[in-house]
C-alpha cells in the first residue's frame, strides 16, 4: 500500500494481522504515490490497486504494469467515477481519464486481459499477460 496518510497505514496493517497475514507478505508505504511508484522493483507484485484520483493514471498504471509480475492484477475501484464514465456528455478531467484508461487497457490486448465489474461504483480488472 501507498498512501500519505499515516493513519491509513495503521489500519492496513491491523486489517492484515486480523486476517492472519504475515508482515512479510504486504507492504506498507507512507509516502504520496507520484514519489514511489516510479521507485519500486520490476515484475515484483501480485497486487496493484488504484483508489485514488490519480494526478496522472496514465503513468500510474503504466508504473502498475511494470512493477506487477506476470499473472499479478491491476485493480481500479470507482472505475465509473459516480456513474460519469458511461454517460458521454460528462466531460471532466477526471472522467476523461477513466475512460480513456480503460480503453487503452482494453485495446492493450498483447499486455493485459482485462473485465469491467458492474458493482458499487464499478471495478475494472486487469490481469498482466
Amino acid at each position: 500500500s501507498i498512501d500519505d496518510e499515516a493513519e491509513h497505514a495503521n489500519i492496513a496493517r491491523l486489517a492484515f494481522a486480523e486476517a492472519g497475514i504475515a508482515p512479510a507478505r504486504f507492504r506498507l508505504i507512507t509516502n504520496p504515490m507520484m514519489e514511489v511508484l516510479g521507485k519500486l522493483t520490476e515484475r515484483a507484485y501480485d497486487l496493484v490497486v488504484l483508489s485514488h484520483d490519480s494526478e496522472d493514471l496514465e503513468f500510474s498504471i503504466e508504473q502498475a504494469h511494470r512493477i506487477l509480475r506476470s499473472g499479478g492484477v491491476l485493480v481500479i475501484d470507482a472505475f465509473f467515477g459516480d456513474g460519469k464514465v458511461p454517460d458521454p456528455s460528462q466531460r471532466d478531467t477526471r472522467t476523461i481519464a477513466l475512460r480513456e484508461a480503460g480503453k487503452n487497457i482494453r485495446l492493450d490486448s498483447s499486455r493485459w486481459i482485462s473485465t469491467l465489474i458492474h458493482v458499487g461504483d464499478g471495478i475494472l480488472l486487469a490481469t498482466k499477460l
